[in-house]
């Protein structure tokens, strides 16, 4: 079924569709190269996903049309494409359903997206006057990706951290709605006498050509890039290339004892809520969770329990179809994930450690993973684990509950965590 009508006609049917759960229909608008990536099934998990955490669409708004990025054009091989983004509100937030259509009304792309957010603003413990920036590039070769080197004024050698954002396509500041975790880190470590280098992940920068690589693990979408970015900061020569660190948020922290293990000069890591229960396992408790505040969420539920447990089966192999497999996910993807310990790679580094926990987080928790890093490292002198009892899962300090929703309100990482980490990297380098 083609809509060979005007892109906006077609990216609300698209939107409707979906609303309706006739993921097949929207499927069948797919160009070939987008139908040999996503599914209907793929869709369905990912719109389900939204639903459990937003509740039930209220509203659809007026489409906005515009020509496509160029590196969307690039990336699928069309000289004409329409990029159309449709508002939709939930009962609980908002998203932004984006298309990339080409002349014959296919799609070439479909996104869900953050609405446009309020401005970023600094954090009141960002010393602005104490640091410069610098954009970088980090790799080499068709998946190099852009960076920012936040670099402290005055005589080095500085010590330096690497940052890595959690799981997902993230800028290089993870951003999330109005909120820039991963920039505020930076601006804050920066002031306080540490060079930070953050990047956008290539699963943000190259999204197509990632999505036709076979065999595409986590190992693929954060060590390449990570090692890389160790490597530029140690060649600077306002660093000193023995005080390299890296930090990892969320998949991120659990990804960086591998980076640390494939690059030996690494001096340590910080992991920030670094989960290490199964990534399928802790999908199917996070749904529940929010399922629980609304029960009009159970499909989602039954579809992420239904691929978890497809993850555990050990007829697993790199052929599984995605679409049977939480995230969309390759089956690749999962056997990788389903073969690394991290907290065992973590314990044979012989590195020091500051490991990091939100009391509120929901996602990683201190029962299910924080857990896993105070029993695999308990006999390490230089580890060192904190809670921040009031944080959630971004470090954003508050109290009751934490929510989906707040992800959308306009927040900082907490000062005392910026505050910890920059002492904990000062007073490990000084060690």
């Amino acid at each position: 079924m083609t809509l060979r009508t005007d892109p906006a006609a077609t990216a609300t049917a698209v939107v409707e569709m979906a609303r309706s759960g006739r993921f097949a229909d929207v499927e069948a608008l797919f160009a070939p190269p987008l139908r040999a990536v996503v599914s209907a099934e793929v869709l369905r998990s990912a719109w389900e996903s939204q639903l459990s955490v937003l509740g039930a669409i209220s509203a659809v708004g007026t489409p906005v049309s515009e020509p496509a990025p160029d590196g969307w054009v690039a990336a699928t091989g069309q000289a004409e494409l329409v990029k159309v983004s449709v508002p939709v509100t939930y009962e609980r937030g908002e998203l932004t359903v984006v298309v990339a259509v080409d002349d014959t009304g296919l799609l070439r792309d479909l996104r869900l997206a953050p609405p446009p957010a309020e401005p970023w603003t600094p954090p009141p413990y960002a010393r602005r006057d104490g640091f410069d920036e610098h954009e970088v590039t980090v790799g080499s070769g068709a998946l190099a990706v852009p960076g920012t080197l936040s670099l402290p004024r005055g005589d080095g050698p500085w010590p330096a951290v690497v940052l890595l954002s959690g799981g997902g396509p993230f800028d290089r500041d993870a951003t999330s709605g109005p909120n820039k975790p991963l920039k505020d880190l930076a601006w804050g470590l920066a002031g306080r006498g540490v060079a930070v280098l953050r990047f956008d992940k290539v699963t943000h920068t190259h999204a197509a050509q990632v999505a036709a690589l076979p065999g595409f693990t986590m190992n693929d979408e954060y060590v390449p890039h990570a090692v890389a970015a160790v490597h530029l900061l140690q060649r600077h020569p306002a660093v000193d290339a023995a005080r390299v660190f890296v930090a990892g948020h969320s998949m991120g922290g659990k990804a960086a004892p591998r980076v640390a293990a494939a690059e030996p000069s690494v001096a340590g890591l910080v992991l920030l809520a670094a989960d290490t229960q199964p990534m399928h396992r802790a999908a199917v408790r996070v749904v529940r969770h929010l399922a629980a505040q609304d029960p009009g969420a159970q499909a989602a539920v039954e579809t992420i329990t239904r691929q978890a447990a497809r993850v555990d089966d050990p007829d697993l192999s790199a052929e599984t179809p995605a679409a049977e497999l939480p995230f969309g996910y390759s089956g690749a993807y999962w056997l990788d994930l389903r073969g690394y310990d991290p907290v065992a790679t973590a314990a044979a580094l012989g590195k020091p450690m500051l490991i990091l926990q939100g009391g509120r987080d929901y996602q990683v928790t201190v029962a299910d993973d924080l857990a896993g890093w105070r029993a695999g490292l308990a006999h390490r002198k230089d580890v060192t684990i904190r809670v921040h009892d009031a944080d959630d899962h971004l470090f954003f300090p508050g109290s009751g509950p934490s929510t989906p929703a707040d992800y959308h309100r306009p927040q900082h990482v907490d000062a005392a965590v910026v505050t910890g980490i920059a002492d904990w990297l000062l007073s490990t380098c000084e060690r």
